[in-house]
């Protein structure tokens, strides 16, 4: 499982969050995005998506057979690769869902070991 949060300003957000909870931040796969350590659930935060809410991501094996069992129980796929190819290969792939009802959430297939 991973959480997304998603603020217009990610600085001030970082500021928010880290006094809130005390989480530590690093650069992430944006450049104005950062990795959130909870000391449990692993996060990130994205810039230029004022008034988001946080955004839930169920880890799966397999991406394309997971998109696939979505479609096939009357759900739907976003179009847009979350965070691109460009940075699948170290922090793995991200699509955004929605269930039968048109509830949102989210995949996350781990980045696969360099071999």
């Amino acid at each position: 499982m991973f959480f997304e949060i998603g603020v217009e300003d990610p600085g001030r957000g970082k500021a928010f969050y880290s006094a809130l909870f005390n989480w530590d931040f690093a650069p992430g796969p944006s450049e104005e995005g950062f990795n959130i350590g909870t000391g449990g659930i692993p996060g990130g935060m994205h810039g230029a998506d004022r008034g988001a809410v946080p955004y839930l991501f169920f880890r799966v094996e397999d991406m394309d057979i997971a998109l696939e069992r979505v479609r096939q129980l009357g759900g739907s796929v976003d179009d847009v690769d979350v965070g691109g190819e460009d940075h699948a290969a170290e922090y793995g792939r991200y699509k955004l869902c929605k269930d039968d009802q048109g509830s949102a959430f989210g995949l996350h297939e781990p980045p696969r070991p360099l071999v």
